[in-house]
């Protein structure tokens, strides 16, 4: 018999500051993982999905990143959340598996019955109590997200077969060069802890196959340069793909949204959904305003309480406007991220683009671009302390910190 009381950890890999290189000018001056979405920073929205999780015992964080980075955002969440979160510093890499079996131990301190683990840069609506229901009627050691995507858009992704009728995975490859599925792989997961076992396994594998290796001279010539160290374990390829098939992992599939956050541009489309998302789970963080008293709010918009808009500027679709933000008269702000300490002057417009702290848009200046997610410059973004003056236009364009433009710039790149 499951005892009611079974507990629950989960685990949320946030990468590190060599990992963010394509969030670039925004990771200059955050951690990616800290930078806000809807007003949130982006992990805060896996993490407050664990929160629905029944028996939560604890968060904990992996990542390369310096622990006094994410000291303050730990500290405050875990209060916010009444759950521990805790940041642990990887040492080396040790893959996306070995950095779960790295910290083992520690994550295996409240004896769970089960352990989730979520990527950072994934974007969705996180269905963990569901997908927890999914994996004890299963049974296994454990379920993998997974959504339909186009046939297009499918080789960039882990693709799978699953069995129609018992969800059983029955195949997994990495980014294959011929299509395989329109199935892939969300980059979330819930293990039991013989998952634990399982990268052991692999491991064990890996020293043997080193040691015979050594006995051949001609062989440890040939292999020197190509070897895996035993500790490094990928889940995809090393646990995933050979344990399809195995009566071992099963898929949970989502209907609902889901996206990568790897480029700015992505993360004001996830900006945009999780705002949709806030109707629905927390719709007291959605502004509300007519124009006449306070600013006309046009669909999901997040506001932070310290921002300042006139009442005559115009705000929405998909706007998120951060801390200490002052937007003058009759701006026209449509699917942007306002950082904090920015200010957009009177009559300015900013459409498709990101503006970065403590920057300013002039008056009757624009700041803006086509829309297009995911092109290298779909989205206009202002880095840190960026200077617009007044009546210049800026399209299509990535502004790296502390410059300062008087003149209009197309489709630029302006190191």
């Amino acid at each position: 018999m499951e005892s009611s009381e079974e507990k629950v950890v989960a685990v949320i890999m946030v990468g590190g500051p060599t990992k963010g290189t394509r969030f670039r000018p925004l990771s200059l001056n955050i951690p990616k993982p800290l930078f806000p979405l809807a007003g949130q920073p982006m992990v805060h929205h896996p993490i407050s999905a664990c929160k629905r999780i029944p028996n939560l015992a604890h968060i904990y964080l992996i990542g390369f990143y310096e622990e006094r980075e994410f000291a303050l955002y730990v500290s405050s969440i875990s209060n916010e959340l009444k759950v521990p979160v805790r940041y642990l510093k990887e040492d080396k890499p040790h893959g996306s598996a070995g950095g779960l079996y790295n910290f083992r131990d520690l994550i295996m301190e409240d004896s769970p019955s089960h352990i989730f683990l979520l990527n950072c840069d994934v974007c969705c609506s996180f269905p963990l109590p569901e997908m927890l229901d999914a994996q004890k009627s299963y049974g296994g050691m454990g379920t993998i997200l997974v959504i339909k995507v186009s046939v297009e858009s499918a080789y960039q992704f882990g693709e799978l077969v699953a069995d129609p009728v018992t969800k059983e995975l029955l195949h997994y490859t990495e980014k294959p060069e011929t299509f395989v599925s329109d199935l892939i792989n969300c980059g979330v997961y819930i293990f039991t802890p013989d998952i634990f076992t399982a990268i052991q396994g692999v491991s064990t594998q890996r020293k043997d196959r080193a040691n015979l290796r050594r006995l051949s001279s001609f062989e440890a010539l040939q292999s020197a340069t190509r070897s895996i160290p035993s500790s490094f374990v990928r889940l995809d390829q090393d646990i995933l793909s050979p344990l399809a098939g195995k009566k071992q992992l099963f898929t949970y599939e989502t209907k609902d949204f889901w996206e990568q956050i790897k480029t700015p541009g992505m993360s004001l489309k996830c900006s945009a959904l999780y705002l949709a998302q806030f109707r629905f789970t927390s719709p007291h963080l959605l502004a509300s305003g007519d124009g006449v008293k306070s600013a006309n709010i046009v669909g999901d918009v997040y506001v932070h309480p310290s921002a300042k808009i006139h009442p005559t500027a115009k705000i929405g679709p998909n706007v998120s406007i951060s801390a200490n933000a002052r937007i003058g008269a009759g701006a026209r702000l449509i699917s942007c991220i306002i950082l904090d300490d920015v200010e957009i002057k009177e009559n300015a417009v900013v459409l498709h683009a990101i503006v970065g702290w403590k920057s300013s848009v002039g008056k009757w200046s624009r700041a803006q671009a086509s829309g297009d997610y995911n092109a290298k410059l779909g989205v206009t973004i202002l880095g840190e302390a960026v200077s617009v003056e007044d009546e210049v236009v800026v399209i299509n364009s990535i502004v790296l910190p502390n410059k300062t433009l008087n003149a209009s710039v197309q489709e630029e790149i302006i190191l």
